[in-house]
């Protein structure tokens, strides 16, 4: 599976308030890691189930993540670079997630080898990750899709103030001469991704 990351951390990048809620009002940051009944309420979990059991996957507690915001479209503009893939349809999804706030409390004595005490603060800590998960992925038998992997920045909102952090957006991509079978392997893609990271959070663990 092809797959690949960046570092965006520049002053035009895109950045991630955490929580959020739109202008409007109309859409939310739903706190599914705590609250797993609130998956039903974001929108794009009703017209692709696909992506509903990603995030069901990336929140539940074995994960050491949790997500912040999603979507998913198909498409038939292609990229150059994306000629390899011979395909006349693509079917695309990005889910932004953060080290969940578990995660960040300091750690016991016998976790500390393995463990940053604040990782949603800790770039080198994004990085092991992120290098670790494109190297599983690239161990995946070569398929029709690809994965991008971004780290980015990130405004915590906590009750002493707000505090910058990172956090991940992660991009898979399936490729099809038609929209159903772009769409089965951006699918197959999602569930390697989901493995490759609930994989990466029980090495930590244990």
């Amino acid at each position: 599976m092809d797959a690949d990351f960046s570092i965006e951390l520049g002053a035009e990048d895109p950045v991630l308030d955490f929580p959020w809620s739109d202008p409007d009002g109309n859409f939310a940051y739903h706190d599914v890691k705590r609250h797993p009944e609130l998956l039903s309420l974001i929108e794009e979990t009703q017209r692709f189930p696909e992506l509903a059991e990603f995030l069901q996957a990336i929140n539940a507690s074995p994960s050491r993540f949790e997500s912040a915001k999603c979507d998913a479209w198909a498409a038939t503009e292609l990229n150059p670079e994306e000629d390899i893939y011979d395909a006349s349809h693509k079917f695309t999804s990005y889910v932004d997630v953060v080290f969940s706030a578990e995660d960040t409390a300091a750690p016991t004595p016998a976790e500390a080898s393995f463990r940053e005490s604040s990782s949603r603060e800790s770039l080198p800590a994004h990085e092991k990750f992120v290098r670790e998960l494109v190297d599983l992925l690239c161990q995946i038998p070569e398929i029709p899709s690809a994965a991008e992997v971004y780290i980015r920045r990130c405004y915590f909102s906590q009750p002493s103030g707000v505090q910058q952090g990172f956090y991940c957006t992660l991009y898979v991509h399936g490729y099809g001469n038609d929209a159903s079978i772009a769409r089965q392997n951006w699918a197959g893609g999602l569930k390697f991704l989901r493995s490759a990271i609930l994989q990466l959070s029980a090495d930590s663990a244990s």
